[in-house]
């Protein structure tokens, strides 16, 4: 995945404002707080929260 580490940094959840990380097969950005997870498409993060899908805080 191409999202920079200075992208990453100024990237946060559109729904509660934390900071993501990059989930660990690239395929979307993970909200270290709410746990929606933001699918990036053509190395784009898509930062919708309509487009999330709120993983299970236990995985």
């Amino acid at each position: 995945m191409a999202i920079s580490a200075e992208l990453l940094e100024i990237l946060a959840c559109p729904a509660c404002k934390a900071m993501v990380e990059i989930v660990h097969n690239g395929a979307g950005l993970k909200c270290v707080a709410c746990h929606r997870v933001y699918p990036v498409r053509d190395d784009i993060p898509v930062m919708l929260i309509d487009e999330a899908v709120i993983e299970d805080a236990t995985v």
